[in-house]
């Protein structure tokens, strides 16, 4: 039965012996594979004007054709989930690798929206592990008393492939076009992948006789509805779908257009923004092994970066505090300071991972990761079509009133079904 406060699991009895920098080095070349996922999904920030001018359609139809990725992605959740707990991290991983592989060079090729459809489902499918792996593995060999902060670290790992789509690819894309940005990851996946091979040892779940797959499935959805875990899948469906849409999609547009600020400049202020995703994180996690209170510090983060992104219009063109300042729009040092601050307090993500984790056996670890992972996508694929009707409706300004928003009424949603779900659990 699963307690109403998440508490350490049981001791794992397969945790590997060694040194912190043997437990450390698995961990770091499968974060690697997160880094080339978050690289794949946040490209269209730097990138999206190009490619929609290059294949004839607008910005918003990029942004709904990007929302395929989230989808391939979170249809690949529970499949992955289920493999996870039947064979090793290392198998899994190595299929997906090749199909990114195969994905973006079929992306540097590709001629019209529908080839630009295909490529985002297949690396969709392919980057659909590429966190779930390293948290898997962590789940397995590792201090359960310690997940919260090796979480954090995964993360952070893999936030460095947003450093990567900013400023850099901004060049790149600015000197060589789009079609060479979009190839890199099937170099930097084939990298990983050799990696992975050489240096990572199978380990399994268990030896016993693993349950039908449909039984595994009908678990994921099992634990993903629990009350203990209904909070979390709420703000998790709203989560990454508001963090990706600022760094991943319309935080370059924005800043371009209703700022009028260079390509790479806006480049720039992207990666002081992934800056904050890689190491605040990792401080969060320190916070939380020290303090606790997972849920409150989830609930006021989220609330806080609602607030920033429904103020960042404010400080536009004819914007409400720009008029009551007496100017006509305030400087770009308003929209860099929200922002920044936005990727400081959005930053308290992977406590959901840690809740997750903490509220299930070891053996259902993947599965119970792959229920929360699965809202995030789920979430970001439904947001990021939305956004496209909402973009074209109401402009920029309204893409980030409506982020904030449901940001705001993410971090509320945990702290209400967090204790209706109290209330249910025995």
């Amino acid at each position: 039965m699963l307690s109403r406060r998440p508490l350490p699991a049981p001791a794992n009895t397969n945790a590997l012996s060694g040194s912190v920098w043997q437990a450390a080095l698995p961990l770091i070349i499968l974060a690697l594979g997160h880094t080339i996922s978050n690289l794949v999904r946040t490209l269209p920030a730097v990138s999206a004007d190009l490619v929609a001018q290059d294949l004839s359609v607008s910005a918003g139809d990029i942004a709904a054709m990007t929302g395929f990725y989230h989808l391939a992605f979170a249809a690949g959740q529970i499949p992955v989930g289920v493999a996870l707990d039947r064979y090793s991290v290392k198998a899994v991983i190595s299929t997906l690798l090749g199909i990114i592989v195969a994905g973006s060079v079929f992306a540097a090729f590709i001629q019209g929206p529908v080839g630009f459809v295909i490529t985002q489902i297949i690396v969709g499918i392919g980057c659909c592990g590429m966190l779930l792996c390293p948290l898997t593995y962590a789940a397995r060999t590792t201090d359960p008393s310690r997940f919260a902060l090796w979480s954090a670290a995964i993360l952070a790992i893999g936030n460095t492939g947003m450093v990567i789509s900013a400023s850099p690819m901004a060049w790149l894309i600015e000197h060589y076009g789009w079609r060479l940005a979009y190839g890199l990851p099937a170099l930097f996946a084939l990298i990983v992948l050799v990696t992975v091979q050489l240096t990572i040892r199978p380990v399994r779940p268990s030896q016993e006789v693993p349950a039908s797959v449909g039984s595994e499935i009908r678990e994921v959805l099992k634990i993903g509805i629990s009350p203990v875990l209904r909070g979390v899948i709420v703000l998790a469906f709203v989560s990454f779908a508001v963090m990706i849409g600022v760094r991943g999609m319309w935080g370059g547009p924005w800043l371009m257009e209703a700022k009028g600020m260079a390509r790479v400049s806006a480049g720039n202020v992207l990666l002081v923004l992934t800056l904050m995703l890689i190491v605040m994180p990792m401080a969060i996690g320190l916070i939380e092994k020290r303090f606790g209170r997972p849920y409150m510090l989830l609930a006021i983060g989220h609330v806080l970066a609602g607030v920033a992104l429904v103020l960042l219009p404010t400080g536009a063109d004819n914007g409400f505090l720009a008029l009551a300042m007496g100017v006509d729009v305030l400087s770009t040092r308003f929209d860099i300071t929200l922002i920044v601050a936005f990727g400081v307090v959005i930053s308290v993500q992977p406590l959901l991972f840690a809740l997750g984790r903490a509220s299930v056996e070891p053996r259902h670890a993947g599965k119970a990761l792959s229920a929360v992972n699965l809202s995030f996508f789920v979430g970001a694929a439904v947001i990021q079509a939305v956004s496209a009707p909402v973009s074209a409706s109401l402009g920029l300004a309204g893409i980030f009133v409506f982020l904030g928003v449901l940001s705001i009424l993410g971090g509320c949603g945990l702290w209400f079904f967090r204790n209706v779900g109290a209330k249910n659990v025995q």
